[in-house]
């Protein structure tokens, strides 16, 4: 039976500054993974990098990343392997949304929002999948979101884009499955993290979220601790076997048949 270990890997976690991310850069490097964090937030990324490399004594680097730019993404892959020496693990986490009924919504605000939650990925497997292949080797993990799954009041640009995460997902995991390279998704459920808080802020997210919040099963927002131990079980080599695959947390908000 395989460990859920992490030791030696080489892992690249975008938008891992704070929130679930960071959450994720915590997990990977307690498993015995170095990190490197792209992030838009590049002091708060190098704050992050700091602390975590000090409290695990892994190496955690940091690159100002624009995942909405292909040559962002080329860069921070090229970063970490002159860094870290390789990449094993890609988790694609980076993501930005503004809760607004659609027809209220702006094209400048669609763009940004399939920019930064779909384009993003694309841009980093498109950077990152030729070193895997080539190596053999590789697990991705692409966060998407529940409204992916169920679509979400307000979030109807947004749900669409992390509904896209899922399908080409999906795809990559068929295409480099003879690659060895692994390619699942895992789909959160309300999280409380910076990005929940400047929504709520605002009158019409405070009420979407306050009725959401209401109805979760488990009485409570999810924590990027609860987030965090999937993503390193799907990076590491205790699910090798397991590639494909859409997997909620949620408190129980949203539930298979």
């Amino acid at each position: 039976m395989s460990e859920l270990s992490l030791a030696g890997k080489k892992a690249v976690v975008t938008g891992g500054a704070r929130g679930i991310g960071r959450g994720i850069v915590e997990a990977l490097a307690r498993a015995g993974a170095d990190v490197m964090i792209g992030d838009f937030l590049a002091d708060e990324a190098a704050r992050t990098a700091e602390t975590v490399s000090r409290e695990t004594g892994r190496v955690v680097k940091s690159a100002r990343t624009d995942v909405t730019q292909l040559e962002d993404a080329v860069a921070l892959r090229d970063a970490a392997i002159a860094q870290l020496g390789g990449i094993d693990i890609l988790v694609n986490n980076a993501g930005w949304d503004n809760l607004t009924p659609f027809l209220q919504s702006k094209p400048e605000e669609w763009q940004r929002v399939i920019g930064v939650n779909y384009q993003g990925v694309i841009h980093t497997c498109y950077a990152v999948l030729p070193h895997m292949a080539e190596r053999k080797h590789g697990a991705i993990v692409n966060i998407s979101s529940d409204s992916a799954r169920v679509g979400s009041m307000g979030e109807a640009v947004y749900s669409g884009a992390k509904a896209a995460v899922v399908a080409f997902s999906k795809t990559l995991a068929r295409e480099h499955a003879r690659d060895n390279v692994r390619v699942n998704v895992v789909c959160p459920g309300l999280v409380d993290t910076p990005l929940l808080a400047e929504i709520q802020s605002r009158d019409f997210g405070r009420k979407v979220i306050g009725a959401v919040t209401g109805a979760i099963p488990l009485k409570r927002l999810g924590k990027p601790e609860d987030i965090a131990p999937m993503v390193a079980f799907l990076a590491s080599e205790a699910a090798s076997y397991i590639t494909g695959q859409v997997i909620s947390i949620s408190g129980g908000l949203t539930m298979a048949g």
